[in-house]
């Protein structure tokens, strides 16, 4: 019988492309562990979230299936909003609970939890707080009800209130008081519980991690450690305050890139790296609340060579680093060029334990094991959907890159309701020529934008992009919102 790895999946907050070293020649962030996985494993140049935000994102992650399938159609939700992963929807870790793994879920979740509310309590606006949750009853809808054995983390970003540790079903008991800060140091006013600090929050993930691997070192295991960072609030710690010779931002990555090491050197204390399929990737691009004029006035761009940023359709948006080693699986110092996307975890796992997946499972995933193993060259997806943060779409095949919008759909120019007059309502590019989306290609070539209007239009209507029965999409009517929609 063949050993199965065990795999940890560190998911960065709004870091991007351009901040990983061995990525971007021209970075002025040297993260050393990170190269060090892709020295030992594979570097991949063409991967990308499933959307230029983080809910949605999390969720491609964790089903298998494109964001926009869900009741979520644009944004994301906060640390009170109801779970939006549907209650019957097997995850990632549902599946390698079901192949003999201990699952763990230790960071950010920013899928919806089901709070316990007191009698007459308010429902909470998207990000503000919600007056009367009763934080003595057990917290639902969360990693236990969704294939985790165990869980230790935030409920959302960590400037979306509740500032609370949630260990298992059971959220930090809170005082009356709210605190906040100004500049990148911010976050939202809102309850706080006695043992949260904002600025230890990385590092004291970090150390249940850790502490996992010690506990599960002799059995096969799945940890998803989403993290905090380097999303607002910008906080390193003293110790990389400064260390990168940009800004704070670039301190954090550099702190982000510090527990990369300690998860490796971790396994490899208990003996167990080369059994282990470390991954490291971002959930979407930077935010602007990096501060590009800072970064670029000392050297560095954190989407490289990409058009805009964190909820754009624009590469910079989506187009994601992505390191991965595993010594006896991957080959070492590879780089894999295909088109790949973050909703392939869950076929990619499928593969690696043996499983099938059925109809209802993984509708938007595709197995990317022999990529990543070099056995295999040829592309792994015919087309691949981006989504924006104001739900504008995109698709592409190969070179080609079609924007069903005007703008951004984001937050860079042009943004949403903010394009040119004359702006024509779509853009073509051609990536092998243009890879920084500035010639729009839409008028020369309508035989590309019929063809992959229409696979979008019948990834749409079959609720899947992969081969199998078709399936319901929530609130299947909302696209006939959009103009280029012919149901």
């Amino acid at each position: 019988m063949r050993k199965l790895p065990n795999i940890v999946y560190i998911l960065a907050d709004d870091m991007g492309y351009g901040d990983v070293s061995c990525l971007n020649p021209d970075s002025k962030l040297n993260t050393v562990n990170i190269d060090a996985m892709a020295r030992d494993g594979m570097r991949c140049t063409d991967m990308h979230s499933t959307s230029a935000v983080c809910t949605p994102s999390r969720y491609g992650i964790l089903t298998g299936r494109y964001n926009w399938r869900s009741r979520l159609k644009s944004g994301v939700i906060g640390g009170y909003t109801e779970p939006l992963i549907e209650a019957d929807r097997r995850t990632v870790a549902d599946l390698m609970r079901g192949a003999g793994y201990v699952t763990g879920c230790v960071g950010k979740w920013h899928l919806g939890l089901d709070w316990a509310k007191k009698p007459g309590a308010s429902e909470p606006a998207n990000f503000a707080a919600m007056d009367g949750v009763d934080y003595s009853r057990p917290v639902y809808g969360g990693p236990l009800d969704h294939g985790f054995d165990r869980y230790f983390g935030i409920s959302a970003s960590l400037d979306m209130p509740p500032y609370v540790y949630i260990d298992g079903r059971t959220a930090t008991a809170l005082p009356d008081h709210e605190t906040a800060s100004e500049g990148q140091r911010f976050w939202r006013k809102g309850p706080t519980a006695p043992d949260f600090d904002h600025e230890q929050v990385l590092p004291k993930l970090t150390e249940r991690a850790l502490e996992w691997i010690d506990e599960w070192a002799d059995r096969p295991f799945f940890i998803y450690f989403p993290l905090p960072a380097p999303h607002t609030p910008i906080l390193p710690t003293p110790e990389f305050q400064g260390k990168s010779g940009t800004n704070s931002y670039g301190d954090f990555v550099l702190m982000v890139d510090d527990v990369v090491g300690q998860v490796c050197a971790k396994l490899r204390e208990k003996g167990i790296y080369d059994d282990t399929l470390v991954i490291f990737t971002s959930d979407n691009g930077c935010s602007p609340m990096a501060d590009y004029p800072a970064l670029l006035a000392a050297g560095h761009n954190p989407s490289y060579v990409f058009r805009g940023h964190k909820a754009d359709i624009y590469e910079g948006g989506h187009r994601i680093p992505f390191v991965a080693s595993w010594p006896k699986g991957i080959p070492a110092g590879s780089e894999r060029a295909q088109t790949l996307c973050l909703s392939d975890l869950m076929a990619t796992a499928a593969e690696l334990i043996g499983e099938n997946l059925p109809d209802d499972m993984g509708e938007d995933s595709v197995s990317e094991l022999a990529v990543w193993q070099g056995r295999s060259d040829a592309p792994v997806r015919d087309y691949t959907v981006h989504h924006s943060i104001d739900g504008s779409f995109s698709i592409r095949r190969g070179k080609w890159k079609l924007e069903l919008c005007k703008g951004s759909g984001g937050w860079s120019d042009p943004k949403p309701g903010e394009e040119p007059a004359d702006a024509p309502d779509m853009q073509l590019y051609d990536l092998s020529a243009d890879i920084s989306e500035r010639r729009n290609l839409i008028s020369e070539h309508p035989d590309i934008v019929k063809e992959l209007t229409d696979k979008l239009i019948e990834y749409i209507k079959n609720g899947r992009s992969t081969p199998g029965a078709p399936q319901p999409n929530a609130d299947q009517e909302f696209f006939d919102t959009y103009a280029w929609y012919r149901p």
